[in-house]
């Protein structure tokens, strides 16, 4: 394993590309190398951290420094200032209130401040590489469950009992939902993850998929296990051109690690899931006309009752979750229903990530 004495995390995401990231990191280590610090100094991409006021950012360790609002005229400067010299360029780096410099052991303030479930590991590790997913007990829910052989019904009742409420608006009971499509009757039943993010302004989910999203497969495995369901659905927004290439090498890698696909870890139990690609119209972030839009209809809500969780996708059982729903599953599960309701109101167990924008003083 080789070691390095500074490891750069590069926050890539779809606004930092639209900044030019991806011509800061070519110029970056084509400077390192000039500098003969390509074998001292490791860049390594990450998801984005979520703080969307510090336009292209990177975080330096040792030290943990978060130099933001970057731009190529800035990296010989921080080469050879803090690479080559060791002096950190306080100019650059992120304030996280006014008038005060602190490089904080977990990141800047913002960050601090917050208890993150769904996006720990977001701006944390590289989105594409499976083990490091794997490093941070990505995976172990799922294993977990078949190991033991916790029945359907059991993971069932630990979701009721964290209380866990949808997070894509309507707030309905997740795990009453699940109950609903376990206990329905079906030759076939459908897990759909709703990751078309048609709001104008809101790109939480975005952020969630672009910077982990084999927590989502995790969840959506879950799900399936949970309510009889073999087959999955990722429902993405076709503009999503990131969230879809990191989805698709995520699936990739998980059916190459046996994580999806017959028979998982000799259990019995099996789950396939595909990528869908919504045609960006905004009502087909409603559960029903999403539904209609797979099945090659017009995305025009349905009439309820009857239900997803008994007559949904194909006429069968289906549960449709949000991607920061599914994102909460695999965590209650290692760490409990109690733990989860530490976080949020009785009424309202939890945390909650929202999209804050415009004349705000920092988001």
């Amino acid at each position: 394993m080789d070691f390095y004495n500074y490891y750069v995390l590069l926050y890539i995401d779809d606004l930092t590309i639209a900044a030019g990231v991806k011509e800061f990191e070519e110029i970056l280590k084509r400077e390192l190398a000039a500098a003969d610090c390509a074998d001292s100094v490791k860049v390594l991409e990450t998801g984005s951290s979520g703080l969307k006021d510090y336009g292209i950012e990177i975080s330096v360790y040792p030290g943990d420094v978060h130099y933001g609002n970057l731009s190529t005229a800035d990296i010989d400067e921080i080469v050879h200032e803090h690479f080559i010299k060791g002096r950190v360029v306080t100019r650059l780096v992120v304030k996280p209130s006014e008038g005060q410099f602190k490089t904080s052991e977990l990141g800047p303030q913002d960050v601090r401040l917050q208890n993150r479930i769904v996006l720990s590991l977001s701006g944390v590790i590289d989105p594409e590489n499976i083990f490091e997913y794997f490093a941070e007990k990505g995976y172990e829910a799922i294993g977990k469950i078949l190991e033991e052989k916790v029945l359907p019904e059991q993971v069932v009742e630990i979701i009721k009992a964290s209380g866990l409420q949808g997070r894509g608006g309507a707030g309905f009971p997740t795990g009453l939902k699940w109950e609903f499509a376990h206990r329905a009757e079906g030759d076939q039943k459908y897990i759909i993850c709703n990751a078309d993010e048609g709001e104008p302004g809101t790109f939480k989910d975005r952020l969630i998929l672009e910077g982990n999203p084999h927590l989502i497969l995790e969840g959506m495995l879950i799900a399936g296990y949970a309510t009889g369901a073999e087959n999955g659905y990722i429902y993405i927004r076709g503009e999503y051109d990131l969230s879809i290439k990191r989805m698709e090498k995520a699936l990739a890698q998980a059916y190459e690690y046996n994580l999806l696909g017959h028979n998982l870890f000799g259990s019995g139990f099996s789950f396939d899931i595909e990528i869908k690609k919504g045609a960006g119209a905004y009502v087909c972030g409603e559960e029903t006309s999403l539904i209609e839009s797979m099945e090659g209809k017009r995305g025009i809500p349905r009439l309820k009752p009857p239900f997803p969780g008994t007559r949904g996708l194909k006429g069968s059982p289906t549960v449709v979750n949000n991607v920061e729903t599914l994102a909460n599953i695999a965590p209650i599960i290692l760490k409990g229903a109690d733990w989860f309701r530490s976080f949020g109101t009785k009424s309202c167990p939890g945390t909650k990530v929202f999209t804050i924008l415009g004349d705000v003083r920092y988001t």
